[in-house]
């Protein structure tokens, strides 16, 4: 049964959403949070008008959990030209020699037509086995990426990641990190603000990845459970060309002006105006990415009152004009010496 469908899900969206078939694979002393975590949280996008269809399969048709709990009537594996995406939970650590069990040519198969294989925890080990890990960078749990690395020496482990993406192979550290890389592969799909809604029903801070220096506005500010304060922050995402007033807002929140003002300063540490300005600026750079676009349209579509306004804003928030922002990230990287 699906989950049912929530705030902020459109009847529309549900139409026109692609559906993306997940196989994950339950090996035999598999870590029960290191399943769950991440196939909860892509069941929860389901709430959202995501579509992630999640079949769990294994080589046998039942596997006991590290934990005891014996998961039963587990599909054969499909094939993997019907997949998008391979989950790979991670299992008891003192396994880690037995892995007889892993779908070797399955995974590779997987890899080789361009399916996202992703890991969790020590998961990353049956990825290794079958020779995904070579020449790559990724991670799992610190307490076996020293035995992860000797196993894998072409393999580049990395110890102070939550997770890593190399090509279309993914690996996440320890058990709760999981959700981090179900939450990364749902912004991929969906956008951030499908992420920011997942994670406020999960009651879960937001986090990133550790490789990431530029940070969303659609995700920063949303680690509180302020329900009014949530749903001004998704009217604002949802509608960054629209002005609004204060009062306007505080009605869908179901506060009074003076009351949002100070719930919203003290759930997200700014102001609603600050709020909205960053969001209005993150849409604006957005656009600007196209070389084709100008200020003045730009200003238009995200709800400026001019050009003048945007390029005052920007040069407060970045530090450099619009036009200067567009000439560096066209400059060709400098080469080291």
């Amino acid at each position: 049964m699906s989950s049912p469908p929530r705030e902020g899900q459109s009847a529309r969206a549900r139409k026109t959403v692609r559906t993306r078939h997940v196989a994950v694979l339950v090996l035999p002393h598999v870590h029960l949070l290191d399943l769950s975590g991440p196939v909860q949280t892509l069941f929860e996008a389901n709430g959202f008008g995501a579509d992630y269809r999640l079949r769990h399969c294994g080589t046998a048709a039942e596997a006991t959990s590290a934990q005891g709990l014996v998961l039963g009537r587990l599909e054969p594996l499909p094939d993997p030209r019907s997949l998008d995406l391979v989950l790979v939970p991670g299992m008891d650590s003192r396994t880690l020699k037995d892995l007889g069990s892993v779908p070797v040519a399955w995974l590779r198969e997987a890899h080789a037509l361009g399916v996202r294989v992703a890991s969790i925890c020590s998961g990353a080990f049956a990825l290794g086995r079958a020779g995904l890990l070579d020449g790559r960078s990724c991670t799992t749990h610190w307490k076996v990426a020293e035995l992860l690395q000797k196993w894998h020496p072409t393999a580049k482990v990395l110890n102070d990641r939550l997770f890593v993406r190399d090509g279309n192979v993914m690996t996440s550290a320890g058990v709760a990190s999981g959700i981090d890389l179900a939450l990364s592969l749902i912004h991929e799909d969906h956008g951030p603000l499908m992420v920011a809604r997942v994670a406020r029903e999960l009651v879960i801070y937001l986090r990133r990845n550790g490789e990431q220096t530029q940070e969303s506005v659609f995700l920063e500010y949303r680690t509180h459970l302020d329900h009014g304060v949530h749903k001004v922050q998704d009217w604002l995402v949802t509608h960054p060309n629209e002005r609004v007033t204060l009062d306007g807002l505080a009605r869908l929140a179901a506060m009074s002006p003076r009351s949002l003002t100070r719930a919203f300063r003290r759930a997200t540490g700014i102001t609603v105006k600050s709020f909205t300005q960053k969001v209005k600026l993150e849409v604006a750079a957005n656009m600007l990415r196209d070389p084709e676009a100008n200020v003045e349209n730009v200003a238009s579509r995200c709800g400026f009152m001019d050009a003048r306004q945007l390029r005052r804003l920007w040069k407060e928030e970045f530090g450099v004009s619009p036009s200067q922002w567009k000439v560096k990230r066209r400059a060709p990287p400098s080469r080291p010496v």
